[in-house]
């Protein structure tokens, strides 16, 4: 049996998220783990290399699946791309160690939160945009983005309040930058906390229009207090860009 990755993107507008949810065969999991055992005549367990929520799309999520097959890594792809949802695409799938865990050696991973700044609706991108209520000042929110960078305790932006392993994370880099109508930010850390990255980008625009000062961040960090946070921003403006692995990680064989 061989270990395979699968580098992976999705349009997660009529997702449950990643991971199984009781009562419903809609997530991403799910119709791939489907998929590859209708291939393989077998049950197949493909593992993630993170849980993006309900609605949250992905450019590079990145797993892996022990399978035993015939078949090369391109008669592989071609059958899951021509059996999965149009919304779901395999990019790149090949052999690699058979220790590599998508997840476990996974050290970092970059998210975009994507707004929507211009005049008119965003009619054609309305799925992957959040469109903000005022205009915000993107130097302010830089100002407050960088108290943010480092390493923290984040149970402030944690939205599991029953939460038992460690709030800890590192943010290596919060890039902010506006592009026409659009205005990207770039969330590049060790690993993230259950809508974190939502947290903080409500927290942010807050900032941005004048909620909320930019040297305010330290003490909210300090408070470790959920309810001291910003909005949670809604799902459809985060994806999840890319996954990164140690270059000691043994990938192939």
């Amino acid at each position: 049996m061989k270990n395979y990755k699968l580098i992976i993107s999705y349009d997660g507008s009529r997702y449950y998220g990643w991971e199984h949810q009781p009562n419903t065969e809609m997530t991403i999991q799910g119709k791939l783990e489907s998929v590859l055992s209708k291939m393989l005549d077998n049950p197949a367990e493909v593992i993630g290399a993170g849980r993006t929520d309900a609605g949250v799309h992905a450019k590079g999520m990145v797993a892996n699946c022990h399978m035993e097959t015939k078949m090369n890594e391109q008669e592989i792809l071609a059958y899951m791309n021509r059996y999965l949802p149009e919304d779901i695409c395999v990019r790149e799938l090949r052999i690699c160690s058979d220790r590599f865990h998508a997840r476990y050696n996974a050290t970092g991973k970059t998210y975009c939160y994507t707004l929507y700044v211009g005049e008119l609706k965003p009619v054609f991108n309305r799925k992957y945009v959040y469109v903000p209520e005022k205009q915000p000042d993107i130097d302010r929110m830089r100002e407050a983005a960088g108290y943010l960078v480092g390493e923290h305790d984040f149970a402030s932006f944690c939205g599991n309040p029953k939460m038992k392993k460690s709030t800890v994370r590192e943010i290596y880099d919060i890039n902010i930058e506006r592009s026409g109508s659009y205005i990207n930010m770039t969330y590049h850390g060790s690993g993230f906390l259950q809508y974190m990255i939502r947290i903080l980008t409500g927290t942010l625009l807050e900032v941005g229009t004048g909620k909320r000062s930019p040297d305010s961040i330290p003490a909210l960090i300090e408070e470790k207090n959920r309810s001291s946070a910003g909005f949670t921003v809604p799902p459809q403006g985060l994806c999840l860009i890319k996954v990164d692995y140690s270059n000691n990680t043994k990938e192939k064989e």
